[in-house]
């Protein structure tokens, strides 16, 4: 996203690097004031509420400011970097601040490359609207120049308009708006289609909605003049012994957990049940695994046949692996499993999934599951990677503990708990004898998944861990 200032300089803005996501945290600067930067050169690394990004750079140029320092959370569309271009391209006129007629489409240049977060050659939007009713107006080349604005990247010159003349609004597009100010509006009650937008080239803006809510308010009469009263102090701030006490600001991963767990603890009636099962037979097929030529190379251990065991387990009882649509009143029924992986990572707590994990043997699954440790370990888990998850699985036992009660994941049915494995005193043919033992905990949403097809989906995860060669009997 960018702008022009001074007729050699771009400023770029940060862009919306996630599915409505409305800030993001500089983490860190990679290059400063004075550098000379060139196209898809990554420039910073920003923190979401989802996961670390690395923005490159849409043009050439040398680096006139960083507007932020490292550590400032910014607001989706606040410039960040001002780049001089010197002798590149021509810029681009200012938008006016009153939408005229749209000038004509742009012709593509080239190939139509486009620079995007990652990577080049994302072709032009293919969305199609809905055909208005009415006389046509020419909307749709300030739709797309105002949309490529908001995606981050400046419009390319166009030529002037004949006789610019007045467009009329026109009610059957989607409002042109950012998220904040989509989000403030479904907060006051707003219908965007219903707001007059000022901004450039039909932007509805914070103060557009607030001028729609003042509109709609009957208007009271004015009141006897009073004194006024004397304005109240600000508090201030509460003091703390610094060497007693350290506040840490709650943001990106983060805030982002903590809202999800409290959404996720009030809104899904959770339901966790418990079996301690015997799983010497699983850790001597561990240790034969590492020993297998297709496991060269390849991480095995016991979270593999759990995942394995588990992924079985959803296929004998399917209807476990479904969601709660809420608006439309409905179960959703997954025919995939996307297998999430709880990680704890230095920026906090992370569920990156397996897409289609249902569908990978053995080999292929332990794969997958080392690349995705050690892409979370490195925090480097892109947003897609935790996004679509339908099953997760926690391994609480890495701590030492035993078990514990986990909370769903948003938007998924069922979490399975690993507690630690250790040797206990096990009654084993008729003779107590020492053996490996783990307790495991199934927590899930009881509006869609009853008692019986939870305790099903646990026992059948017992089973095969207790005897894995079910792993072939049932698969």
């Amino acid at each position: 996203m960018t702008t022009m200032t001074e007729a050699s300089v771009r400023e770029f803005k940060m862009p919306d690097v996630g599915e409505g996501l409305t800030e993001a945290e500089i983490l860190k600067w990679f290059v400063q004031p004075g550098d000379r930067v060139t196209d898809g050169q990554v420039v910073c690394e920003v923190e979401t509420a989802k996961a670390a990004v690395e923005l490159p750079i849409p043009y050439d140029g040398v680096v006139r400011d960083l507007h932020f320092p490292e550590g400032t959370t910014v607001d989706v569309g606040t410039a960040i970097i001002s780049v001089d271009v010197g002798g590149g391209s021509a810029p681009a006129a200012e938008e006016p601040a009153a939408a005229p007629a749209a000038p004509e489409e742009p012709k593509a240049e080239g190939s139509g490359r486009q620079p995007v977060l990652v990577g080049y050659g994302v072709a032009t939007s293919s969305t199609r609207r809905r055909p208005r009713k009415g006389p046509e107006v020419p909307v749709q080349q300030a739709s797309t120049a105002i949309q490529t604005e908001l995606n981050g990247h400046a419009p390319a010159p166009a030529a002037p308009a004949a006789a610019p003349a007045p467009v009329a609004p026109v009610t059957a597009e989607r409002p042109l708006a950012k998220p904040p100010v989509r989000k403030l509006a479904k907060d006051l009650g707003v219908d965007l289609a219903t707001v007059v937008p000022t901004g450039p080239g039909g932007i509805i803006t914070r103060e557009d909605v607030h001028a729609a809510v003042a509109a709609a308010e009957p208007k009271a009469p004015e009141p006897a003049v009073v004194p006024a009263p004397a304005p109240a102090a600000t508090p201030a701030p509460a003091s703390y012994d610094t060497a007693r006490e350290t506040r840490i600001p709650v943001k990106g991963v983060r805030k982002a957990t903590a809202a999800a767990m409290v959404g996720s603890a009030f809104t899904a009636p959770h339901v966790t049940e418990f079996v301690t099962v015997d799983v010497t037979r699983t850790m001597k097929l561990v240790e034969e695994l590492k020993e297998d030529k297709e496991f060269a190379g390849l991480r095995v251990n016991p979270l593999l046949l759990i995942a394995k065991a588990l992924l079985v387990a959803i296929r004998r009882n399917p209807d476990v692996n479904a969601s709660w649509d809420e608006a439309a009143q409905e179960i959703v029924v997954k025919h995939y499993v996307n297998l999430g992986i709880a990680a704890a990572t230095p920026r906090g707590l992370i569920v990156p999934n397996i897409k289609d994990a249902h569908a990978k043997t053995l080999p292929q699954l332990a794969e997958s599951l080392g690349e995705l440790v050690s892409t979370a370990r490195e925090g480097k888990t892109s947003p897609a990677a935790m996004q679509g998850g339908t099953v997760t699985i926690t391994n609480v036992g890495v701590f030492g503990v035993d078990t514990g009660t986990p909370i769903l994941n948003p938007g998924e049915s069922a979490i399975l708990a690993v507690g630690a494995i250790k040797p206990q005193p096990w009654v084993h043919k008729g003779k107590v004898k020492p053996r490996q033992v783990t307790t495991l905990a199934l927590s899930f949403d009881h509006r869609l998944v009853d008692g019986e097809l939870g305790s099903k989906v646990l026992a059948d995860v017992a089973a095969i861990l207790e005897q894995p060669k079910r792993l072939i009997t049932w698969a």
